[in-house]
């Protein structure tokens, strides 16, 4: 789906941007926010300037990122609601310590924080053995994008077993976030993505009964290894920052006992190496 426009409509069409977006009807929509189908209406026709609760309430509705919510009440006239700083903001020292427990905590899993275009803001010491041998040092220069590490053919790509599927599983992850949030540059992305060569595919992508993806692990070589992982994704609950509610987690864990017996035989490599360097 196309971003939403960089140009400057005013807060109505910016709201009936995000409605259409969303696959809402205007009714559907005024029945979600408790108002009438004609004042809704004279807000995207630009007939009736919303107030400030009102851009807030339809947006709260519409599920719109934060970023884009401060976009619309600046449109309406209005200062924006939410802040934005740096991650390495010291406002924001108390979240971040908590972004480094849960990536500390998961040792000896792999576990990173990506920023909303999926750079890379921080990384456990379980990472760094996975992304030995990229071809292309440049790919691992801040910042580093982890969608682009991954499908770059001289990234990870070619150590990826299964590339075929997780190459879908990525893309097909990038294009419903465009679907959801509209991002130009995320959408760069994506057509990025897609451009880089598509290896053979020797399988159909499994399929649940009902038609849906289901789980795919990501297995990869690293040595005379094939580790298997599946991973999830946490976000912050009620963030109040437009650079935190963008922040995501992303933890990988072991699919299979032997990925399980490898990270527990590198992690105490690293405290071994760790002690005698001191």
């Amino acid at each position: 789906m196309e971003p939403i426009a960089d140009t400057a409509p005013d807060a109505g069409a910016l709201i009936r941007q995000w409605r259409t977006r969303r696959r809402l009807s205007q009714l559907a929509l005024a029945f979600e926010a408790d108002i009438s189908q004609r004042h809704l209406s004279f807000v995207e026709s630009g007939r009736s300037v919303p107030s400030r609760d009102m851009v807030l309430h339809l947006a709260e509705r519409l599920e719109i990122p934060l970023r884009e919510r401060n976009r619309i009440l600046l449109a309406a006239g209005y200062a924006p609601a939410f802040s934005e700083r740096r991650l390495d903001d010291p406002s924001l020292d108390a979240a971040m310590r908590a972004v480094e427990l849960v990536l500390k905590g998961h040792e000896p899993n792999p576990a990173l924080a990506v920023d909303r275009h999926w750079n890379l803001v921080k990384a456990n010491a379980a990472l760094a053995p996975l992304l030995d041998g990229v071809a292309d040092a440049a790919l691992l220069e801040p910042p580093v994008n982890v969608l682009r590490l991954s499908l770059h053919p001289k990234g990870l790509a070619p150590r990826i077993v299964n590339l075929s599927e997780w190459r879908d599983h990525l893309l097909e992850r990038l294009r419903k976030l465009n679907d959801t949030i509209g991002d130009a540059g995320l959408v760069a992305l994506e057509e990025e993505l897609k451009a880089y060569p598509a290896p053979h595919r020797t399988a159909p992508p499994r399929k649940r009964a009902d038609g849906a993806l289901v789980a795919v692990p990501l297995k990869i070589r690293t040595g005379a290894e094939t580790l298997s992982f599946i991973s999830t994704i946490t976000v912050f609950g009620t963030p109040l920052d437009v650079s935190l509610s963008e922040l995501a987690v992303e933890s990988f864990f072991a699919a299979d006992e032997r990925t399980g017996e490898v990270l527990r035989a590198m992690a105490a490599q690293r405290a071994a190496q760790g002690s005698t360097a001191q």
